[in-house]
């Protein structure tokens, strides 16, 4: 296995906000996902930490989101086979989350 991805989103929201957020945008996507061939396994929450499980070109991703007060955490595990999408998969990651968590007047 490569070595994890991370990813560090700051926001304005708070912790609340924040979780409340992404679970919303996780459902959204499991959703979306579904008809596509990407498969989200898992979604479990503990606490402010998300773990997840995801599986794609039949390889399994894995990792955590961990909510903050005044950031997100984004941890993705890739397996050797797609490690080689990794910095592509970190922008998309940092965009999408910037997205999500954009303070929305």
């Amino acid at each position: 296995m490569a070595k994890p991805m991370v990813v560090e989103i700051p926001h304005e929201l708070g912790r609340e906000e924040a979780r409340r957020r992404i679970a919303e945008g996780t459902a959204k996507a499991r959703d979306a996902l579904g008809k596509s061939g990407i498969a989200i396994n898992a979604l479990d929450w503990t606490g402010d930490r998300l773990d997840y499980s995801v599986t794609a070109l039949a390889q399994t991703v894995t990792g955590q989101i961990d909510v903050g007060q005044d950031s997100v955490r984004v941890e993705v595990r890739l397996p050797l086979l797609l490690s080689v999408f990794a910095s592509k998969l970190q922008k998309i990651v940092g965009r999408e989350g910037n997205n999500l968590l954009i303070t929305k007047k």
